[in-house]
């Protein structure tokens, strides 16, 4: 048994993932390789490997002859009756090549065939291993600067974070760990080069799902996100289980879960609504933590007019617009937001009916056309209420509580 070879050959596969099999193959090659160099072509050697034991040996198939033309493929019958007095003429004889007796040059090369393919293995096992996480988040060390990038340790390889991936205002340490998200892996010669980033939405959902259980387990689904990366992320959030509210889990007891992502995005805001089918409900929503009296909402041409109280304009159209903004990108929809006064001052802009004009605001109008959806074009037959209230206790005690006659107005 080759001891020393099979410890190596263990020792490589620990380190470097890198499977037996592979390296007996480079190991062969190598051999081939040597004989080529030595005898100046190796189209007849054969070398056996024994994967268990690691023993070798190499062997040249040469032709039985009368007379010997070339001693690489050839051997006269002679040599060959030395080696079994059964060969004849036209037989092939296999005569074993000594490794030990090849040149330095020729030791040399099968040398860095070994080399090679091992930089070449470690290299491929390198990119599936990358390759896999790709589009996934993972935890890294801060290395150095790279002029305006960053250099991330990743573990077994270095990627780099490009300043137009890094969230405008963050400073990196030397050794300082933080998480990014692996936008592409590509394969070159000097092996994988990862590009990562800071900036994209993807990094929250994967926040997200390594904090909140119910996301990982697809209770709670993350149906869309809009992000200005530092300042302010806003998602929407579906329950798949009645009895899981969606915004509840992922805030998490006191907050816990929500604030160990905010405190890995250095302090950006995230709002988390309730995802809804009809896009009036989840505009409204979505200008969350701004109050809504109204939302027209067009689904073809993906506009929607919303209206909200006087008070709450800014609010809901945000510093520098980016509320709005936001609500616009999650949703998908073009946005106009007006206040109560603004509305009513523009005739017809929320293509109301004109009944319109007999409510106060914007609510009551809300609350008579959800009664029209819930019962259809007409009301339910009216119940005449012209009683007093208390004149219902007959049902639930023995005498009447009122028993004076009641007037006939």
């Amino acid at each position: 048994m080759n001891t020393e070879l099979l410890e190596a050959l263990e020792i490589l596969e620990k380190e470097k993932d890198i499977s037996k099999e592979t390296l007996l193959e480079a190991i062969e090659n190598s051999l081939l390789t040597a004989c080529k160099n030595h005898f100046g072509k190796a189209d007849n050697v054969k070398v056996n490997i024994d994967p268990k034991t690691c023993q070798f040996s190499v062997f040249a198939e040469k032709t039985v002859v009368e007379e010997v033309e070339d001693p690489v493929m050839e051997i006269s019958l002679a040599n060959a009756k030395m080696v079994d007095s059964k060969y004849e003429v036209g037989d092939i004889v296999n005569v074993e090549i000594k490794s030990k007796e090849f040149g330095r040059i020729a030791t040399q090369n099968a040398k860095n065939v070994i080399l090679q393919k091992i930089r070449e293995e470690e290299r491929k096992v390198l990119f599936n291993q990358y390759y896999g996480k790709e589009k996934d988040v993972v935890t890294g060390v801060v290395q150095r600067y790279l002029g305006r990038n960053v250099s991330i340790n990743l573990g077994k390889v270095d990627a780099i974070l490009n300043e137009n991936e890094m969230v405008k205002g963050e400073v990196f340490k030397p050794t300082e760990r933080i998480k990014v998200y692996i936008l592409e892996v590509k394969d070159t010669t000097k092996g994988p080069r990862i590009a990562v980033s800071r900036t994209h939405p993807e990094l929250v959902k994967r926040l997200f799902e390594s904090e909140v259980t119910e996301v990982r387990d697809g209770t709670v689904e993350i149906k869309c996100i809009a992000r200005e990366a530092g300042s302010r992320t806003k998602i929407a959030v579906w329950s798949n289980d009645p009895d899981v509210d969606p915004v509840g889990a992922c805030v998490g007891m006191n907050g816990a879960r929500v604030n160990a992502i905010v405190s890995e995005l250095r302090g950006e805001k995230i709002d988390i609504i309730n995802w809804n089918e009809n896009p009036a409900l989840l505009i409204e929503n979505a200008l969350s933590p701004a109050k809504v009296v109204a939302v027209l909402a067009d689904p073809e041409d993906k506009t929607a007019k919303v209206v909200v109280p006087d008070y709450q304009l800014s609010l809901a159209i945000g510093k520098e617009g980016q509320n709005a903004r936001l609500a616009a990108r999650l949703t998908g929809f073009r946005i106009d937001i007006k206040s109560e006064t603004q509305a009513k001052e523009i005739e017809g802009w929320l293509d109301v009916d004109e009944e319109y004009e007999e409510y106060e605001d914007f609510e009551d109008y809300q609350e008579e056309q959800a009664a029209l959806a819930a019962y259809g074009d007409e009301y339910p037959e009216e119940t005449d209420y012209s009683y007093p209230e208390y004149a219902y206790e007959e049902e639930y005690t023995e005498e009447p509580a009122y028993t004076e006659e009641i007037p006939e107005e």
